[in-house]
């Protein structure tokens, strides 16, 4: 996943990783996806495209995010280059490992290739390890964190001035994400519904985007380049993500480095960082649950500098180094 002139949001998580090895003099040679949705065929050029720059750069390390079908394709690039091959496990990838016996072989091959596989949370590691014997031992944990230069405290009514919701009656809780049923946005929209005064700010786009245009409480944006999305945490009095499941969250973080507290779902690795003090877990399947977590993390006020506290122990150029590590082998 890559930015892309059409989809300039596509895995900029990937992108900053990246750019921050390049300032810290390595080389990247680049085979990547950079736009939504299309045909298989994109992904046999990605092959052609890895293999090619593993034959001509020769690189000293293959290193490829999501296991299936990036894992598998940087399996066949490092044994072209005869290099090192790590992998970093993202969720989605590690939760397809069940559900076809096609793509578990072909994680499960990558797996075995790689010198060191990376996972974004404790609990998708040990997700990993229980469906793949061959990731013991070998998994490391680093997210990819997050930008606090980028991500900033900003003033609250400066910010909803700005995009027109300076009148609001009540609190804003703010959505960042994908419009899907993963992201579980039609209970965050309930929840949302039943308390007073309060609106539904939301910023992306998907399959149940008519779910949330129905009610004068509900302000859908669409989606936005990246860039932007600080302006809409900054606007918000809570950032909510109470998916189905989460493996990482990384708007979380970014909400919480803007010392805004947060709504996040007790399935997944929220709970390895959301703590009482910047935010606060609920029952993704109950609306009641997401409900009275909502108001205990507008309880919390803006700003709320302990998110940022935690926000810190993720920043950007500390996890990169840590990934820097693993990909010189010195892990």
């Amino acid at each position: 996943m890559w930015p892309g002139p059409a989809d300039p949001d596509y895995g900029v998580f990937v992108a900053q990783v990246a750019e921050r090895l390049l300032g810290r003099g390595h080389e990247i040679l680049p085979a990547v996806v950079d736009h939504r949705g299309g045909s298989p065929s994109k992904q046999l050029r990605l092959a052609r495209q890895a293999v090619a720059q593993a034959l001509r750069g020769r690189p000293d390390v293959v290193y490829a995010h999501y296991l299936v079908p990036a894992g598998a394709v940087a399996a066949a690039a490092a044994i072209a280059a005869r290099a090192p091959l790590v992998l970093t496990a993202h969720g989605r990838d590690v939760r397809n490992v069940a559900e076809r016996r096609a793509i578990r072989v072909a994680t499960s091959a990558a797996v075995r290739r790689a010198r060191t596989v990376i996972a974004v949370s404790g609990w998708l590691r040990d997700d990993l390890c229980r469906q793949l014997p061959a990731a013991r031992g070998k998994t490391e944990v680093i997210d990819c964190g997050v930008d606090l230069a980028r991500f900033v405290p900003r003033d609250r009514d400066e910010a909803r001035a700005a995009l027109g919701l300076r009148d609001l009656p009540g609190p804003l809780v703010a959505f960042v994400g994908g419009l899907e049923e993963r992201k579980n946005v039609v209970r965050l929209r309930d929840a949302v519904l039943a308390i007073p005064d309060a609106t539904l700010l939301v910023v992306g786009d998907g399959p149940l985007r008519n779910e949330l245009c129905a009610s004068d409480k509900i302000r859908p944006v669409g989606r936005v380049p990246h860039d932007r999305v600080p302006d809409y945490i900054a606007a918000a009095d809570v950032l909510a993500l109470p998916s189905l499941v989460e493996p990482f969250g990384q708007v979380l973080l970014e909400a919480m480095a803007m010392e805004r507290p947060v709504l996040a779902t007790s399935v997944g690795g929220p709970a390895e960082f959301v703590t009482p003090e910047a935010g606060a877990l609920a029952d993704p399947y109950d609306v009641a649950s997401i409900r009275a977590g909502l108001e205990r993390a507008i309880a919390l006020g803006v700003p709320n500098p302990a998110g940022r506290r935690v926000a810190g122990e993720h920043d950007l150029d500390a996890q990169v180094a840590r990934i820097e590590a693993v990909l010189q082998g010195r892990e």
